[in-house]
């Protein structure tokens, strides 16, 4: 008889040990995709937002804005949102697959913003501000429901 527990001879799946290593036993979930799917999601918006505010701060003709303007600030300072909140998301994003409860935390609660901020950016770019929200609110949902099981 050896002395190697009977969870690391059994087969992955749901729920069960995937691998033993020096007495250490570690488990994966299936939902563990969705925290991975969630990262790599925030990264993406993250980036994207960093490359929006950055043209709207380097070129403030490139946006067409309607009659309408911006919701409450000009293009300047949506550019500035959008640079510091996707630096924030890819700064958390890369924190999250590790399990941290702060970067958690900190993706919906920049998510949200995010989502807030592609609604209010909505009349200067809608189609990525749609796709922008649509990606937030699946990204939050993973986060929250899934979060937890990592």
């Amino acid at each position: 008889m050896t002395d190697t527990p009977a969870s690391a001879t059994a087969p992955a799946g749901r729920g069960r040990t995937s691998e033993y290593t020096k007495g250490m036993t570690r488990s994966t979930s299936a939902w563990t995709g969705w925290i991975v799917f969630g990262a790599v999601m925030t990264v993406m918006v993250g980036m994207f937002n960093v490359i929006y505010g950055l043209v709207a701060l380097f070129d403030d003709k490139y946006y067409t804005v309607g009659p309408q303007g911006l919701l409450v600030f000009d293009l300047t300072a949506w550019g500035w949102i959008h640079l510091i909140v996707g630096a924030a998301a890819v700064i958390s994003g890369i924190a999250l697959p590790g399990g941290a409860a702060w970067a958690r935390i900190a993706v919906v609660l920049l998510v949200s913003l995010n989502a807030l901020t592609q609604l209010a950016f909505m009349s200067a770019y809608p189609a990525w501000s749609i796709i922008a929200i649509v990606l937030d609110v699946i990204v939050i949902w993973a986060v929250i429901v899934h979060g937890g099981r990592e």
